[in-house]
């Protein structure tokens, strides 16, 4: 009786110490602190002010209130978004280093250059921001009123016309020659190093047209300076809403807008995605945040994470599609 007690006691033994740790295993796992549990980093792909900027910190400050912990914007300009993309892609993938991804990192520039990174594999979606519509303008000495005016006068003055950029693959840059490809019109297209110097010569008088977002371009319509024609987007801007959409005017598929987003570098946990979109929908639904956004010109399109990964797709795809027949490639 006695053997067979101490034969059995190293299994009953070993059997309690298996218990024993498990118990303790979830113990740990129950107290185990849940994400965030310090400060999130959230990069900025510009140089410090402007629309992406100001956006960047709207949503950190509100983000920072509802995550519980900071979220501090970084700013990381360059290379027309490249080096904080290349940033992002190559930190740790736990939550903790995050991007203000924009339609210039995450949709014209794939689109028409070699990058040193992968717009759709080096990076996790994890949610829409919004968008704000592009505008058609003219220089107001012109002698146009209306969008079918434009594209007659276009038509008639070939070579009268040109239109300033931002810069070669620029969403002002392929949004213009998605136009000209769609109404069949002709416009010299001369580039500037961003849109400053490209509003100068149109102020002037030496473009005469342009295809910025409504946001810059409000100041300058509602002071008359330049005539906004049409805008992108499903519907009419309640910031402008006596411009036209394209649709309306008859031209399907100009729905390319300025949008921005929230990115992490590829192969977050779904757990840190879910709880990363749940708090930026969060911010988005508050009425301040969305009274702020909707004075510049913004729509909010909370989406999860999979609506914007596919909705980064598309607008690489329709950008692609435009650098293809209008033979664009940048090296």
């Amino acid at each position: 009786m006695s053997k067979t007690f101490y034969r059995q006691q190293p299994i009953f033994l070993s059997f309690l110490f298996v218990v024993l740790g498990l118990l303790l295993n979830l113990n740990a796992y129950a107290q185990a602190p849940t994400y965030p549990v310090k400060p999130i980093k959230l990069i900025a792909p510009v140089a410090a002010g402007g629309g992406l900027d100001n956006i960047a910190r709207s949503v950190a400050e509100k983000l920072s209130r509802s995550i519980g912990q900071p979220v501090v914007v970084e700013n990381m300009g360059g290379g027309g978004g490249a080096i904080a993309s290349q940033a992002t892609a190559k930190a740790p993938a736990d939550g903790y280093t995050l991007m203000v991804a924009y339609v210039g990192t995450h949709g014209t520039n794939p689109a028409v250059r070699r990058l040193p990174y992968d717009a759709i594999k080096d990076f996790t979606p994890i949610g829409m921001i919004g968008a704000t519509p592009n505008v058609l303008v003219i220089n107001s000495e012109l002698p146009i009123k209306s969008f079918k005016e434009f594209v007659d006068y276009a038509k008639k003055n070939p070579a009268k016309l040109s239109y300033g950029s931002a810069g070669p693959g620029t969403l002002t840059h392929l949004g213009m020659e998605q136009l000209k490809l769609a109404a069949g019109i002709f416009m010299v297209h001369v580039p500037y190093r961003g849109v400053g110097p490209a509003y100068t010569d149109l102020l002037a008088g030496q473009t005469q047209a342009m295809f910025p977002t409504l946001f810059a371009a409000l100041p300058y319509i509602n002071t008359n300076r330049v005539r906004g024609l049409a805008v992108t987007g499903a519907k009419r801007s309640s910031a402008a809403p006596n411009i036209p959409t394209f649709k309306e005017l008859g031209f399907n598929g100009f729905d390319g807008q300025q949008w921005y987003g929230i990115v992490g570098p590829a192969n977050l946990p779904p757990a840190v995605v879910a709880k990363l979109n749940t708090e930026l929908n969060k911010v988005l639904a508050s009425p301040d945040f969305s009274e702020k956004m909707t004075s510049e010109a913004m729509t909010l399109m909370p989406m999860s994470p999979t609506q914007f990964a596919n909705y980064i797709k598309e607008d690489i795809a329709r950008w692609a599609k435009v650098a293809k027949d209008r033979n664009i490639e940048i090296e």
